[in-house]
């Protein structure tokens, strides 16, 4: 039987599996229930190479961020729109133990291909972020993933793969029914809900809640994200977005909790000098899946039924290849990396 598949989830996963699946001249349908305010559509979307409180590459950074590149400015082309942006961002130390961290990073080989070379004597204006401690610029991007989804939706539901509807939850024995059409496959892209999914719970989830605020400000004209604590990210016209939070506990996926609105103030006010109006807030669940970048893959009770979830907050960089791994598998018989099986031993 040619392989049909029904993508259950239309968020980066889903869409990103949506476009290797077009690409691939594979027939598919994405099932989608189209609400508002999702982990991927509030994502900011960042490509940080050097990451985390160690300063260290990200993983497979030299591999996934060329093909992540090619793929989103590819589509940019097919869709005609503007949705990846390229921009040096800035990563000012925070504290004596980052100084020190960076001091052995610098000068690492591995490194230097994401350093950009200083142009100008102050790494940033100090009359308007503080900047005590001094800091890098490296080359990243940043995807405007709501732009992205809904550019992609657009385009699929002109050509009738994409539905809005709730959820379906297809038979595991035999093919897969839906709406009177058989599918090989469905592929779960649901995010943080597959932790509450009788097929999917066993896996080891420890998803995390955030909040990014909108805040209007004067920062000088400043292009680039500016991160020391919390990342500011510019996007025009005096419109900022800063985040995140990260929240283990919580009630209601998409309510900011005020304790961690009011810490990822604190450390908007320890970056930024100048006044701000906060204009609005966007909160969201990331996917996480302890001990794992990412997992993919058939079930292993229900080889017709595939999986590719817990992107967590590197979703933009990493779904492209991820998806393309998945696709290979489905319609080649690729093997999938142990790391990353569904499959494999948890």
């Amino acid at each position: 039987m040619t392989p049909r598949l029904l993508i259950i989830g239309g968020g980066l996963a889903g869409t990103t599996l949506a476009w290797q699946l077009h690409q691939r001249g594979a027939p598919f349908l994405v099932v989608d229930r189209d609400e508002p305010q999702t982990s991927s559509k509030v994502a900011a979307g960042l490509i940080t190479p050097i990451t985390g409180m160690r300063l260290v590459l990200n993983w497979r950074i030299d591999t996934l961020f060329p093909e992540a590149t090619a793929f989103y400015q590819q589509l940019e082309r097919e869709l005609g729109s503007r949705f990846y942006h390229e921009t040096g961002i800035v990563s000012l130390l925070q504290d004596d133990q980052a100084v020190t961290q960076w001091q052995k990073r610098q000068s690492q080989p591995e490194v230097q291909p994401y350093l950009k070379t200083p142009t100008q004597s102050a790494l940033v204006d100090e009359r308007i972020f503080s900047n005590p401690l001094g800091g890098f610029e490296q080359c990243g991007a940043w995807l405007d993933t709501a732009a992205f989804l809904a550019a992609s939706q657009r385009y699929f539901a002109s050509t009738g793969r994409w539905q809005n509807a709730e959820y379906p939850l297809p038979s595991s024995n035999g093919p897969i029914q839906w709406h009177g059409q058989t599918y090989t496959h469905a592929i779960f892209c649901i995010g943080w809900e597959a932790a509450n999914h009788p097929w999917f719970d066993w896996l080891p989830f420890r998803s995390g809640r955030g909040t990014v605020l909108e805040i209007k400000a004067d920062t000088g004209g400043e292009t680039r994200i500016i991160n020391r604590g919390c990342w500011l990210l510019p996007r025009g016209g005096g419109t900022i977005r800063v985040g995140p939070t990260y929240e283990f506990n919580f009630d209601h996926p998409h309510l900011p909790a005020p304790a961690a609105v009011a810490g990822l103030e604190a450390k908007l006010q320890l970056l930024l000098k100048q006044p701000y109006e906060i204009t609005g807030s966007q909160t969201g669940v990331r996917p996480i899946i302890q001990h794992r970048q990412a997992v993919i893959g058939r079930h292993p009770a229900r080889p017709n039924i595939a999986f590719m979830n817990g992107l967590g907050s590197k979703g933009v960089l990493r779904a492209p290849w991820l998806s393309r791994q998945l696709v290979e598998h489905l319609l080649d018989g690729k093997p999938i990396e142990s790391e990353l099986d569904l499959a494999g031993n948890f």
